[in-house]
C-alpha cells in the first residue's frame, strides 16, 4: 500500500506544531496566507515523508490526514 499525506490550508491555523515534531523535518510554514489569514504548514520535502503520522496526532485543529492510496 501506498500513502498520501494532506494539510488543509482552509483548517490549518499555523501554530507550527506537526514543524516542530516532524522527525524528517519534511513540513514548513508557507509564505502564502490562507483565505482566513494564517500561514499554513506545507510538505516542503514530500519525499522525505515516512508516514509516521505524528504531525496528524499533534495537530490541534486536525488539520493533516494520512490516507492509503491503492497501489498503481
Amino acid at each position: 500500500m501506498a500513502y498520501q499525506h494532506s494539510i488543509s490550508k482552509e483548517k490549518c491555523k499555523g501554530c507550527g506544531i506537526c514543524v516542530s515534531v516532524c522527525p524528517k523535518k519534511v513540513l514548513e510554514m508557507s509564505k502564502e496566507i490562507s483565505s482566513k489569514g494564517y500561514f499554513p504548514a506545507h510538505q516542503a520535502r514530500p519525499e522525505d515523508c515516512i508516514f509516521c503520522a505524528i504531525c496528524c496526532t499533534m495537530c490541534p485543529d486536525v488539520a493533516i490526514t494520512i490516507t492509503e492510496t491503492a497501489d498503481i
